[in-house]
């Protein structure tokens, strides 16, 4: 789906939209999105080496996630973190590149939701966590 069809599901608009397409493949959500550069979160992170915040990372791994959660989400629900675990960045994602995620729900009970996932650049692993959810405001 294209960042129209994600505004149907996710609550997220811009600056803070932050995937340009994703799908679903056998209940992983893949998705994509390619920093421009002139995002507001590079604004001064770093001046001359610009790296993509990893909170900022964190919440494109969300947004992917939550497509899964599609349903509750059209529904009228929220979805806010409620923990991130086992966070590990082990490569920095800098304008230009173009991040893969891949998410899948481990649980549910709801309003809470427990995923995994992972960003990459090409085949360079640059994130990978644990995090959860709960869907709020239904």
């Amino acid at each position: 789906m294209n960042r129209e069809e994600i505004k149907k599901i996710l609550p997220h608009r811009e600056p803070m939209l932050l995937l340009d397409d994703v799908c679903k493949e056998d209940g992983t959500a893949v998705g994509h999105y390619t920093v421009r550069g002139d995002e507001f979160f590079l604004q001064g992170h770093f001046p001359g080496s610009p790296i993509v915040p990893g909170v900022i990372l964190c919440e494109i791994l969300a947004q992917s996630a939550c497509v899964l959660m599609d349903a509750q989400l059209e529904a009228g629900g929220t979805p806010v973190y409620t923990g991130l675990d086992k966070v590990r960045f082990r490569s920095p994602v800098r304008p230009g590149d173009t991040v893969e995620t891949r998410c899948r729900i481990l649980r549910a009970k709801h309003p809470f939701y427990f995923a995994e996932g992972t960003i990459r650049v090409g085949d360079r692993l640059c994130v990978s966590a644990e995090f959860s959810f709960a869907i709020t405001g239904e």
